[in-house]
């Protein structure tokens, strides 16, 4: 098995590409050693190799974030033998636990008003279509969360969560093409960790 390693514009995170689909369906991120050994065996090997602090799993890679004291040239070796025997093995990525609420623990944490639902819709479809595949390039993802007062709040994840280019990507990229196809969006923000 040959993992592909790709740099992503935040100098804390490594996107490895296994050459095969890692999860399907909705996005997984671990911020804690906790998280990770109740939701996945393979993210808790990652946060026992000592420098590692956030495992993202996409559709077709794993984003691993490191401590800043850390040293990629000394984790690389660890986290690509890990990822190798664990694809390998073709064990579950998930825990049978984290598997079964995974749907639950992503619905009802969206805010707006049931007025507000149609621009919702657009904004979500403009979200999946333009703004996730280019987010997933750079190892991250990125979630609606709510529709305030203009107000388009996300949340970031993956190699993305943390990044020094984040702000720029949200107020440039994202919140130019929400207000230019939904002109009631005044701003986009990022919602904390």
């Amino acid at each position: 098995m040959f993992i592909q390693i790709e740099a992503t514009p935040n100098p804390a995170s490594l996107k490895f590409l296994p050459g095969r689909i890692v999860l399907e369906g909705e996005a997984v991120e671990f911020r804690t050693q906790e998280e990770a050994a109740a939701g996945s065996p393979l993210a808790a090997k990652l946060f026992a190799v000592p420098g590692v602090c956030a495992v993202f799993f996409g559709y077709d890679f794993i984003a691993v974030s490191k401590a800043d004291s850390a040293a990629w040239e000394h984790l690389k070796p660890a986290i690509l033998g890990l990822i190798m025997d664990y694809m390998l093995s073709n064990a579950p990525l998930m825990s049978a636990a984290a598997a079964r609420a995974g749907g639950a623990a992503a619905a009802g944490k969206e805010f707006y008003a049931v007025e507000d639902e149609p621009l919702v819709a657009t904004i979500k479809d403009l979200l999946e279509e333009r703004v996730r595949p280019a987010v997933a390039q750079d190892g991250g993802d990125i979630s609606f969360c709510g529709f305030e007062n203009g107000i388009v709040y996300l949340h970031m994840r993956g190699a993305c969560a943390g990044c020094p280019s984040s702000t720029a990507t949200l107020k440039q990229g994202i919140e130019n093409l929400l207000r230019h196809f939904v002109p009631e969006v005044k701003g986009v923000e990022a919602m904390p960790q």
